[in-house]
């Protein structure tokens, strides 16, 4: 047994006994953490650290498998040649489908940590992987109806899922000071799962051949089982975290939640939404090959994702407002280049403009959902809390609003796919969805600005943050 996990297991007195979770109900099991408090530095340096550290661990595994099999299908269009009947508008809706069924998972998996249990939820979670992994091994060849293809596609949506839960759990192991960081690690390391079932795609295609699409399933699908098990063995359940139907209902009532899902839609739906469609545009747009597409695919996921947690180391130094904000402009630039290199019908500028857009909407991603919990720490502190109360205050309307917004955020990849089916139907060409983009980036830079950053909206966001006597405000104020 690990140190990290005696010294979750010696929270209770007696593993086999109830153990009471505050609101008159009982857990039972060995691996319930009753007392968590991150905000603590004594608590947090003596064990949270490292206990806080090790559920991230395998939290990210299970959300970077998650994350593969809710990006399969985009790997398996590429695998779908003349033989299947599908023209590019079909295949541009069919890798929709799991984005949208993912976008509305998102709510209930977020309930779900506190329901079951974040380390309870995460093996369940991922078991239920295996579903669209099983189903898509089998009906993958041609003479499969269509029908049956979006069926099978929105199975792959629970993968979608995960994401919210992941994040709702870790949020709550980690301090304030640390949330930029661990969310973005977290959600980085879980993003990786798309452009690596997308490697994964290019290695079979190049070695075994086009018609060999079952051969990424079997890979995944031991790998779901060893995740599952490695996540019961070393994860943890926290019994302060509890169901607050309220919270829900508060983080809908606050106008912030709404702001937070437009730019979240900007940067996650971005980024989700070409990460499913680089691929086909590649076919599309340039008459790649399915190996020539699959071979190119991967690059701008994998560097928005592993951007990620930089964005939120930026957003814990510099404010994710600020850090958003530029996003957004740089992101207006890239979509540029990316219109005209589609004018000029040049690949290498195309590529330069469209991996550009990965790598900004990663940085965005981060920074973000770093100002969530600082954006409702904030509200805490205008409203005459302080201490933990205001701590607590924000966890608890943050955790809600993040199933919220990552939601409304993954519906962002969904636009994306769809705004690229009908641009393809009207025109022949992706140039009239990117344009629509771009003045979406312009919009979401704007709210930016003038929420957060424009200077009477931070003197109101700032005039009663209370600060103890010679101290600056906390930096979060500033979000």
């Amino acid at each position: 047994m690990t140190a990290e996990a005696a010294e979750t297991r010696s929270n209770s007195p007696d593993d086999t006994t109830a153990e009471s979770r505050g609101d008159g109900r009982a857990r039972r099991g060995r691996r319930w953490i009753e007392h968590w408090d991150p905000e603590n530095e004594t608590f947090w340096a003596e064990k949270g650290e490292r206990i806080a550290r090790r559920n991230l661990a395998f939290s990210v595994l299970c959300e970077h498998i998650g994350f593969s099999i809710w990006s399969l299908w985009s790997v398996m269009v590429l695998f779908m040649g003349p033989e299947y009947g599908i023209d590019p508008a079909g295949k541009f809706f069919l890798v929709a489908m799991p984005t949208m069924v993912g976008a509305v998972l998102r709510v209930p998996y977020t309930f779900a940590v506190a329901r079951f249990g974040g380390r309870n939820w995460t093996v369940l979670s991922a078991l239920l992987l295996l579903v669209p992994a099983s189903v898509a091994a089998v009906v993958i060849e041609p003479g499969t109806s269509y029908s049956t293809f979006l069926l099978v596609a929105a199975l792959a949506g629970v993968g979608g899922g995960n994401f919210a839960s992941s994040m709702t759990n870790i949020n709550s192991f980690f301090p304030l000071r640390k949330k930029g960081y661990a969310l973005g690690l977290n959600a980085g390391g879980g993003n990786i799962g798309v452009p690596v079932i997308q490697l994964l795609g290019l290695l079979v295609i190049g070695t075994a051949g086009a018609a060999q699409p079952r051969l990424v399933l079997a890979v995944y699908l031991p790998l779901i089982v060893l995740a599952a098990v490695l996540a019961a063995l070393f994860m943890d359940n926290l019994a302060p975290v509890t169901n607050d139907t309220g919270a829900a209902v508060d983080a809908a009532r606050e106008p912030h939640t709404w702001v937070m899902s437009l730019l979240y839609i900007g940067t996650f739906g971005s980024f989700i939404g070409y990460s499913f469609a680089f691929g086909l545009v590649l076919q599309t747009q340039f008459a790649r090959t399915p190996l020539q597409a699959a071979s190119l695919t991967f690059i701008g996921p994998l560097l928005g994702s592993l951007i990620r947690p930089v964005g939120g180391r930026l957003a814990d130094q510099f404010g994710g407002a600020r850090i958003t904000l530029g996003t957004f402009a740089a992101m207006a630039l890239a979509t540029g280049v990316v219109i005209g290199a589609s004018a000029m019908k040049s690949l290498p500028v195309f590529l330069v403009g469209f991996i550009s857009l990965f790598v900004l909407s990663g940085l965005g991603n981060g920074s973000t959902y770093k100002m969530i919990p600082g954006i409702f720490q904030a509200l805490a502190l205008r409203r005459g809390l302080a201490g933990e109360a205001a701590a607590a205050y924000g966890r608890r309307l943050s955790g809600a609003a993040m199933g919220l917004i990552g939601a409304v955020g993954a519906l962002g990849g969904l636009a994306i796919n769809l705004a690229f089916r009908q641009s393809f139907l009207a025109t022949g060409s992706g140039t009239p969805a990117f344009v629509s983009f771009l003045v979406c980036y312009g919009v979401c830079g704007a709210v930016t600005w003038a929420v957060y950053l424009r200077p009477a909206a931070r003197e109101r966001r700032t005039a009663q943050v209370p600060a103890a006597e010679g101290e600056p405000r906390p930096a979060y104020a500033e979000v």
